[in-house]
């Protein structure tokens, strides 16, 4: 399976000292009385929920898209769905009955929209990144390898509005899955009429959400979403118009904010420090992790376990967090994140927790032994005294780019290591990731749904997102058994999932650095602001307290 979803990394803006005293605080423009104006990390990629691979589509997407369920909190809701649906008494089947409502157009919304949206992202020729997130739907795997036709894949419409899907195996978490984008019903009649421009700009796209996207062409660094009133819930949203602004530099996102011209922004370092305990400052942590790929095909040298757990413990990750990125960001020793998933038979255990002995064996900054297992490892695959010259890979925010310049100073102390940064745009830094255009990329992941399997599933074998190459086949039997074998069985896949992470700790497959916490400076009349589960913000429960 996928899960969503890639983030910018380093997405935190990192504002200087000087910046503060230049902004003055003072409010100098009037917010418009039903707008919420939101700072954005990057401009959308897509808006073809098939095709898009990162958070600031996937928020795109859920503004103005509605696919089964939507969060609400933390609780799941009805969305197209008029129910949460149970499954059949074998795990294997689940029949949602639709509400009628409409798409932007005035098409109706039908149960033959999510047949034809899903069999689309499993299609090979769609090439989606995300096609084995539906990987236990029946004959999903199979599709998408080219092995079965697309319409065998276990989605059918009963009629109209009842919506039938047949599982593999049972999937624990199926419900909390729909409310990813990546399962949002799609209008064939547009995506036929646009073909390969579906979802590069406004005049490509009908909605059903909340929202609709309004004048965007797809390299924009500002857009606009108004309120749908064909959406089924349209009473329940109370903001008219949603206004999103790319700010990259610093100084400009805090003019921003301090003149009244943005309502949301994200801050970290010293402004971060600076501005804590004042009004509209709030922190929230998210179930996202950063860490270290390397690229053992380009690479053969990082094949070896010693020279990755070297990598691992050269990185004083408190000092990152507490100096470098200021947001609220703690050392992650997993991948998985912290404060997110707990044991089925006690509550209070969480899946970090259980698994911290192997976590933080290679997670403690140690240079004197990392320089040690770094001698073994050279010396294991021959090249002892070799110097070594690696790329490391990452975004180009301010952030990302001080973050940077911090892991090459603490890699390069491992002898004959150098490291030279390429800081690319977002995008770039994807496509590259895909390619294999790296030596080392720092990347992150954010959970769709709260369970550790969202993070395990990135980095078996055949993963598309296990761009590193790491392998390890016991590692892949227990996920694959978490997935099938015990996916009834709560208290057996927990234990799937906490080998499958002690194998992945010990090895360091990929290097964690830290769980992604958000600093955010939010004007006060914005209230309802709150991220879910799935990592976006539901927008239906946003309001506006104007005095």
């Amino acid at each position: 399976m996928k899960f969503n979803k890639l983030l910018a990394v380093g997405a935190t803006i990192l504002f200087s000292a000087g910046a503060l005293a230049g902004c003055g605080g003072s409010s100098s423009a009037k917010a418009p009385a039903d707008t919420v104006r939101v700072m954005s990390k990057d401009v959308i990629a897509t808006m073809d929920t098939s095709t898009n691979t990162d958070t600031i589509g996937s928020q795109a997407a859920s503004n103005t898209m509605e696919g089964l369920y939507r969060y609400e909190g933390k609780d799941i809701k009805p969305g197209i769905a008029t129910k949460v649906v149970k499954p059949s008494a074998d795990g294997l089947t689940y029949t949602f009955p639709l509400r009628k409502t409409s798409w932007s157009n005035g098409d109706p919304v039908t149960a033959n929209d999510f047949v034809y949206a899903w069999r689309r992202t499993v299609d090979p020729k769609t090439k989606s990144q995300y096609a084995y997130i539906y990987e236990g739907i029946a004959n999903a795997k199979e599709i998408s390898e080219g092995k079965k036709p697309v319409d065998s894949l276990g989605v059918k419409a009963i009629d109209k509005h009842t919506l039938q899907v047949t599982l593999d195996q049972p999937i624990p978490y199926f419900n909390e899955l729909l409310t990813s984008s990546f399962y949002f019903p799609q209008n064939q009649k547009t995506v036929d009429k646009w073909g390969k421009k579906y979802g590069t700009n406004s005049k490509t796209l009908v909605f059903n959400g909340p929202y609709k996207l309004i004048n965007w062409n797809g390299p924009d660094n500002t857009w606009t979403e108004v309120k749908n009133d064909k959406y089924w819930n349209a009473k329940n949203v109370k903001v008219k118009k949603l206004q999103y602004q790319v700010v990259k530099d610093p100084s400009t996102a805090l003019n921003l904010y301090q003149s009244n011209k943005l309502d949301d922004i994200v801050i970290s370092g010293d402004t971060a420090k600076q501005m804590r305990g004042s009004k509209g400052f709030n922190s929230r942590q998210m179930n996202s992790t950063f860490y270290i790929e390397m690229n053992q095909k380009k690479q053969p040298v990082f094949k070896n376990e010693k020279i990755r757990q070297a990598i691992a413990l050269s990185i004083d990750r408190p000092q990152l967090t507490k100096q470098i990125l200021g947001d609220g960001s703690t050392p992650a020793n997993s991948v998985t994140p912290k404060d997110m998933s707990f044991d089925p038979s006690n509550k209070s255990k969480d899946f970090v927790d259980e698994t911290s002995a192997s976590g933080n064996k290679y997670t403690k900054y140690d240079p004197k032994k990392a320089k040690k297992l770094w001698k073994q490892g050279l010396a294991e695959t021959g090249n002892n005294g070799k110097k070594f010259n690696f790329v490391l890979l990452s975004d180009d925010t301010d952030a990302a780019k001080k973050q940077s310049e911090f892991l090459q100073n603490q890699l390069e102390k491992l002898p004959g290591m150098k490291v030279t940064l390429s800081n690319v745009p977002f995008k770039t830094r994807l496509s590259r990731s895909t390619s294999g255009d790296f030596d080392m990329v720092v990347t992150a992941w954010n959970a769709d749904f709260p369970d550790p399997i969202n993070f395990l599933t990135l980095l078996t074998s055949n993963a598309s997102y296990n761009r590193g190459g790491w392998s390890n086949s016991q590692f892949d039997s227990l996920v694959d058994k978490s997935m099938g074998a015990d996916a009834n069985n709560p208290q057996a896949r927990w234990q799937d999932m906490k080998d499958a992470q002690n194998i992945l700790n010990d090895q360091q497959g990929v290097v964690p650095l830290y769980q992604l916490g958000e600093a955010h400076m939010t004007q006060t009349r914005v209230k309802n602001l709150e991220i879910s589960p799935n990592g976006s913000y539901n927008m239906v429960s946003l309001r506006i307290h104007n005095k």
